[in-house]
């Protein structure tokens, strides 16, 4: 079963990861520098709770068994693109970038949807607990990016 970031176990695993990064991290491949990808990360988890809509894109992905596939079994590619809404927030400071992503991550503790969960840009309709893999594997990735 894959990790996900309703459990606490694994919440707690990025935090501890999220700790080991500095704005001077480089990636091992990507665009990114390190607090790019913070504030990147920070905008997926708020897509995920309905704070920022991305719009849809009509791909192969978005339907079954693809997307369950790519979202629970296969390594997530290197420098796949993104929706342009999870990259136009401006860059705090550090310290605000850290404390937003251990903000973030920590929401999902209790957070719960109050009506339907929003669309995916890429992906399409997902449940909870394929939001929750999601969420656990797109920090994962970046933090990995990151060599964390």
């Amino acid at each position: 079963m894959p990790k996900t970031i309703w459990d606490e176990s694994a919440r707690t695993e990025l935090i501890e990861r999220l700790s080991m990064l500095t704005p001077e991290t480089k990636p091992l491949w990507g665009k990114f520098n390190a607090p790019r990808m913070l504030a990147h990360i920070a905008s997926s988890m708020r897509m995920a709770k309905g704070e920022i809509i991305a719009a849809s894109k009509n791909l192969p992905i978005r339907y079954t068994p693809l997307k369950q596939i790519i979202i629970y079994w296969l390594p997530f590619p290197k420098g796949a693109p993104t929706a342009p809404e999870l990259l136009l927030r401006q860059v705090a400071n550090w310290d605000e970038n850290v404390a937003d992503v251990r903000a973030q991550i920590a929401s999902f503790a209790t957070w719960k949807q109050k009506g339907p969960w929003p669309q995916h840009p890429a992906f399409g309709t997902l449940s909870e607990r394929t939001w929750g893999v999601l969420g656990y594997r797109h920090t994962d990735h970046h933090f990995r990016q990151f060599g964390v």
